[in-house]
């Protein structure tokens, strides 16, 4: 808004006030959550990148292109949208919630095990898992030698053969999920992601996308460590 001199002449004069209380050089505000007046107008925080959910239906590729002509999330962009690149993985046979951004930093530490970030999933599988089954998924397992964290895990429902379910899981290793049932004998039917952190799916149509709230970007990055 204006130069770092400018800025501090406007704080010396009195017409910034942050929550309410006069500003002070060097002040550190977080947008979104801090408001920021200027000679009473409020002040919108201006951001250089773009954060999207993308409702992906099965057979769509989380990928920005594919040399074999198969259709990929960023199809489901409008003309003119800014490029953009999915954080994670949701393979072809999933549905649900990708996340879409310019934002190389976010994307890397979402991606990261280290920061531990949230991703819930709803899962259809063939047959009733026994306690056993969840107790292990709730310690964590060994698949192939591969070591895989503890998940946390409700049954929801089930009928004719088939079990509904939620998990969390704070890893993201690539076909996670049907790894872990697979491994277990309980063949995956039906896969889809609802949430990463805070960010819900909701009721956004399958196919659709749309831009996240300013709330949702800063509980992402909150999420991350930024």
């Amino acid at each position: 808004m204006a130069a770092r001199r400018k800025a501090d002449q406007l704080i010396a004069a009195g017409q910034v006030i942050v929550n309410g209380v006069p500003a002070v050089p060097g002040q550190q505000v977080t947008p979104g959550i801090d408001r920021v007046t200027l000679g009473g107008s409020p002040v919108e925080p201006v951001s250089t990148s773009t954060y999207l959910i993308l409702n992906k239906p099965i057979g769509v590729l989380t990928s920005v292109g594919d040399d074999r002509g198969r259709k990929t999330v960023v199809d489901h962009l409008p003309p003119g949208r800014a490029r953009v690149f999915p954080v994670g993985r949701l393979d072809l046979d999933s549905r649900g919630l990708v996340l879409l951004t310019d934002d190389g930093e976010l994307a890397a530490r979402l991606m990261h095990p280290r920061y531990h970030v949230e991703k819930e999933y709803r899962v259809v599988v063939r047959g009733r898992p026994d306690d056993a089954a969840l107790r292990r998924l709730s310690e964590g397992m060994i698949v192939r030698g591969e070591r895989f964290e503890p998940a946390e895990v409700q049954v929801l429902d089930g009928a004719d053969g088939e079990t509904r379910l939620s998990m969390v899981l704070r890893e993201g290793r690539k076909r996670e999920v049907r790894r872990l049932w697979q491994a277990l004998g309980y063949p995956v039917l039906d896969l889809q992601r609802v949430r990463i952190d805070g960010l819900q799916l909701g009721d956004l149509a399958e196919g659709d996308i749309r831009p996240l709230r300013a709330d949702e970007v800063i509980r992402l990055k909150a999420a991350a460590g930024l």
